[in-house]
């Protein structure tokens, strides 16, 4: 052996683990874990001042010794008893406890160039194999090792002239590229347990390929590597300074390598005959043989012949299901070229798949097979029917609904007059055009026949589409959105998909990926099309408000558009289909609980109905008619074995519940369904069923439900100056009550102090109501002097109770107005009125909203009388008759008007000026 040293230096050591030896050019994984050497080494090295502006980390990796080869690292040894003991001593050793005596002489340096953690496993140091090394000795085993080294440079000037180690380099070239073809053809058997990807075996030839003579020694060193060799072989091989007797050792370890893989492959392939008949029956010598030809006509790029007879068929199969899917002609021509392509392809490719999936996407989609809508003379009467069976209220949406079933059935009946028209033209188009000899018919002139086909194309451009409407439900939660889209399709009697798109942040939900990437598929609207299998359902698009909005993924808000746009969506493009498809017959119900989120395109797209809240009543009707009869089935209890009594309904509602919708409410009723259910059973355990009492009384609900949640506000008995009743709704919808409103005076400086948790509108109000006080304190009676401040020497505290409740909103403007005045004329408020409305500086008094629960609330408290803006005369209609009829509602514009309907005997010193201000205003 040739050796060709160079400088010797001072490097640090880490010992491999047991069985691993790092050559030149090769990279390795070095585990850190119970590592204390490795980690020493890695902290001192990244300390060192010399090394900060140094990112590269380099040492030297040795190996272990193994007690089969000999101290020189040269000649293997027959084993002895001896030698087994040191073996067993040798396998105890860990990387991490190695001493000097158990390292191997020679080494390569190793540039750590990354660092490699994987889920749930141990971090790797990547390190890549630069020079090889001698250990002249060591200087230090702890805490890392450490010892002087000899560098030794890669000598290839040698092998140049010399004939016998180019003959050595082509023949390594030779028998890596046979090793490649074999792991290939033994990587498609079964039998194998050789396993190689078609990247890596390209970029294996692309190296080989590209490797020149004097690259021989590294090309040695990574077939050495990868191939099936020994660890005392690699050990011999690290320590091959001399390139020609590298090449020579991994050349014979190839040829043994490609020799055990060619028998095993001649095992597979050899014929029935060969096998003894003892030990292999025929048929499985069969099934060998096959598979063997199997892997051969793969390599080959050709088509196995038992299969010639077979994919055919299903080629055939898959083109008769796109010839009945009714393909737009588009669509059509793109089918008829895959399906060439897919008949020219090796069902072995990758490609083939891919193609075959595509193909029966298409034949999924319903181009052309639609419900027929059955629009008879019954039709709106059914489904008026279904849709107030399934829902109380929601009158505007049942009336919508009801709007587009009438366009449809009027649509339908004008094209099908329009079509026997059509059909009755074309027919005498056809025989006047070509002349009918037994009925006499001439030959048409050439005007008259253009006159007839222009008739006949304005008939047809006159022909009514089915252009569905796009609507969104806007409401609290728990108002039944979701369950009236199936209602109305139910109603319509059309199939139903729901997509859910809450939490869709990749535009490729809803467009589909593009067939380039692995793993592409069709998107939510084309996998719903899929799956309901006609090309007019009804589609529910949940929470379209929770649609993510651009990202790096792409804007699923702005891939909606196209969807919900009646003028684009007849021609919607999935990127995996990648063909127009028709979205325009589908009947797009979107449901949202807010409209702040939706982007202002995508919410002009859409025909917007607001759901408000259910107020109480309402609340007590759907819990009679849907939620007690669905409760008393669902816990195991038939008709007549609980029976709850209006006042119970209004007491769970109103003190178990403040919610918009009905789903607590439902959970409340369980739980009353489920005490009853338990007194049922214990009931009949007892032999006592003629004790049990189905009724639930309003006592029995604490013991049922627990303490009261909410606590409602009832009229005061007696008024008092500074306090007033206002009305309020709210914010978690559904719910309206009365509100007191208190104003304190003290002597003061004119401080005015707030409290009741109110918010920012709601300070407002007071300050405006204060301001309008004191502008006109002469004119009410307040000062003798139209100069004098009325807040000289008071200050005033202004309090709404329930302080943990936060109040916001412009709605308590007069409330306040009147409070003040009120308190500073000490006339108390008549406890049975209460108001509602926002002022203006100039003293009118401006609209509100929730007007229909707010005097729903005030009915239940016990107001008789409300004050509300003229404004709101037409928010009054769509109260419940019972309500209005049980209040008595008074319209006022101005305060003025207010004051006088609140206290119609008090006398204003400036009367006169009072009906001058009216008669401007």
């Amino acid at each position: 052996m040739s050796s060709n040293s160079g400088r010797t230096i001072k490097l640090p050591l880490v010992p491999l683990a047991k069985g691993t030896v790092l050559l030149p050019g090769v990279t390795l994984r070095i585990p850190v874990s119970n590592r204390p050497d490795l980690t020493n080494l890695l902290s001192s090295l990244v300390d060192k001042p010399s090394k900060r502006d140094n990112t590269t980390i380099t040492f030297g990796c040795i190996p272990f010794n193994s007690p089969f080869l000999s101290r020189d690292g040269l000649q293997l040894i027959e084993g002895d008893e001896s030698d087994e003991t040191q073996k067993e001593e040798y396998d105890a050793i860990d990387a991490g406890q190695a001493r000097k005596e158990d390292l191997f002489r020679y080494g390569t340096v190793g540039k750590v160039i990354g660092v490699q953690r994987r889920a749930y496993s141990e971090p790797f140091l990547l390190v890549q194999g630069s020079q090889r090394f001698t250990v002249k000795r060591f200087l230090r085993d702890r805490p890392y090792f450490e010892g002087d080294v000899t560098l030794h440079d890669e000598n290839t000037s040698s092998i140049h002239g010399d004939s016998e180690a180019a003959e050595l380099f082509q023949q390594l070239r030779q028998l890596s590229r046979e090793l490649l073809t074999l792991l290939r053809l033994s990587s498609l058997l079964s039998a194998a347990s050789t396993r190689l990807s078609p990247l890596v075996a390209r970029k294996f030839e692309l190296y080989i390929s590209q490797t020149e003579l004097g690259q021989a020694g590294k090309l040695a060193d990574f077939m050495a590597d990868v191939s099936d060799a020994s660890f005392e072989e690699k050990l011999r091989i690290l320590s091959s300074f001399d390139v020609k007797a590298r090449l020579q050792r991994v050349v014979d370890i190839l040829t043994r390598q490609a020799q055990h893989i060619k028998s095993s492959v001649k095992v597979t392939s050899i014929t029935t005959t060969s096998f003894p008949s003892s030990s292999i029956t025929d048929n499985e010598t069969r099934e060998r043989d096959l598979l063997a030809r199997r892997a051969i006509a793969g390599l080959a790029g050709l088509t196995p012949r038992d299969q010639l007879g077979r994919e055919p068929n299903e080629v055939d199969e898959l083109n008769q299901k796109l010839r009945d899917a009714g393909l737009t002609p588009e669509a059509q021509k793109i089918a008829d070229k895959e399906i060439k392509r897919l008949r020219k392809m090796n069902p072995a490719n990758a490609e083939y798949g891919v193609c075959r999936t595509y193909l029966e996407n298409l034949a999924d989609i319903p181009w052309s097979k639609v419900t027929e809508d059955q629009l008879g003379p019954e039709t709106l009467k059914r489904a008026r029917q279904q849709l107030d069976g399934d829902h109380y209220g929601l009158e505007r949406i049942k009336k919508r609904l009801l709007e587009y079933l009438a366009v449809l059935r009027l649509k339908q009946s004008t094209n099908r007059d329009m079509d026997h028209e059509i059909t009755g033209l074309t027919k005498d188009l056809d025989a006047a055009s070509s002349g009918d000899l037994e009925k006499e018919v001439p030959l048409l002139s050439e005007s008259d026949r253009v006159a007839l086909e222009s008739r006949l194309e304005m008939l047809k451009s006159k022909r009514m589409t089915d252009k569905s409407p796009i609507l969104l439900l806007v409401g609290p939660p728990g108002t039944g959105k979701t369950s009236l889209a199936r209602s109305v399709a139910t109603s319509l009697g059309r199939k139903f998909h729901r997509i859910s798109l809450g939490g869709v942040r990749d535009e490729a939900e809803i467009r589909g990926h593009r067939r380039t990437y692995v793993a592409a598929m069709p998107g939510l609207i084309v996998n719903g099309l899929k799956k309901v299998g006609v090309a007019n359902p009804v589609f529910l698009l949940d929470e379209i408000d929770k649609v993510g909005g651009a990202n790096f993924q792409g804007d699923p808000s702005a891939a909606m558009l196209e969807v919900l746009d009646p003028e684009q969506n007849h021609t919607f493009t999935d990127h995996y289909i990648n063909i127009p498809i028709d979205l325009s017959k589908i009947l797009f119900i979107a449901t949202a609980n807010s409209l702040d989120t939706i982007p202002a395109p995508l919410l002009d797209r859409m025909e917007t109905i607001s759901l408000s809240g259910y107020t109480t009543v309402e609340k007590r009707h759907i819990a009679k008619r849907h939620l007690i009869p669905k409760q008393i089935r669902s816990n195991g209890l038939a008709d007549g074995q609980v029976d709850l009594s209006d006042e119970v309904i209004d007491k769970t509602i109103t003190s178990y519940t403040r919610e918009s919708g009905v789903r607590n409410l439902e959970r409340e009723l369980g739980s009353i369904c489920r005490h009853k259910a338990v007194q049922f059973a214990d009931a009949g355990d007892a032999d006592r069923l003629n004790e049990y009492n189905p009724v639930v009384n309003v006592e029995d609900l604490e013991d049922i439900l627990g303490i009261e949640r909410f606590e409602e506000e009832i009229a005061e008995k007696h008024g008092r100056p500074g306090v007033v009743t206002g009305l309020v709704a709210y914010s978690t919808g559904g719910q309206g009550s009365i509100l007191f409103i208190e104003v304190a005076d003290m002597p003061g400086n004119g401080r005015v102090q707030l409290t009741g948790k109110l918010g920012d509108v709601l300070k407002e109000s007071v300050e405006v109501a204060l301001t309008w006080v004191k502008a006109h304190s002469f004119e009410l009676g307040l000062t003798h002097d139209p100069n004098e401040d009325v807040m000289k020497s008071r200050s005033l505290h202004v309090h709404c109770p329930s302080g943990a409740i936060p109040k916001d909103g412009p709605s308590a403007g007069l409330a306040h107005t009147v409070a003040l005045i009120s308190l500073f004329t000490h006339k108390a408020v008549p406890p049975q009125i209460a108001m509602t409305g926002e002022i203006s500086l100039r003293g009118r008094v401006m609209p509100v909203g929730g007007i229909k629960e707010k005097l729903i609330g005030a009915l239940r408290a016990g107001v008789k009388t409300v004050l509300l803006p003229q404004s709101n005369r037409k928010d009054v209609k769509d109260v419940p008759q019972e309500v209005s009829n049980g209040l008595e509602i008074i319209y006022v514009q101005h305060i003025w008007e207010a004051l006088r309907h609140i206290w119609p005997d008090a006398h204003w010193p400036s009367q006169q000026h009072m009906n001058l201000i009216e008669s401007r205003l």
